[in-house]
């Protein structure tokens, strides 16, 4: 059946850089990444279509960048010029379905990684 499995987080002084990887099963339509900190909801910060369209939150923009690797079914996430607000655990997220929504709402996703956690110090 279908896996996520995320890698790649740790931590980072501020300032710093991580990639994150997640290696999907198959072939997605959609994949997203989101962020949870304790007691925070689940938000979306960034999201790749299909067709390599993207889309991130506000608080991203200009820092982080989302692409994947169809050969290698695998999902990234650069993040540079971190910030301790962008301590999180972050997931990956996927769903297969042709016609299906693909924001960064987390209700438009049926398939998540475990998380990966990255902690920015300042």
């Amino acid at each position: 059946q279908v896996q996520l499995v995320e890698s790649g987080g740790g931590s980072v002084q501020a300032g710093g850089s991580l990639r994150l990887s997640c290696a999907a099963s198959g072939y997605p339509d959609c994949m997203g990444w989101f962020r949870q900190a304790p007691g925070k909801e689940r938000e979306g910060v960034a999201r790749i279509w299909r067709d390599g369209s993207t889309s991130y939150a506000d608080s991203v923009k200009g820092r982080y960048t989302v692409s994947k690797d169809n050969a290698k079914n695998t999902l990234y996430l650069q993040m540079n010029s971190l910030k301790p607000e962008d301590t999180a655990m972050y997931y990956c997220a996927a769903h297969y379905w042709y016609y299906g929504r693909c924001s960064l709402s987390k209700d438009d996703y049926n398939y998540w990684g475990q998380g990966t956690q990255v902690t920015v110090s300042s």
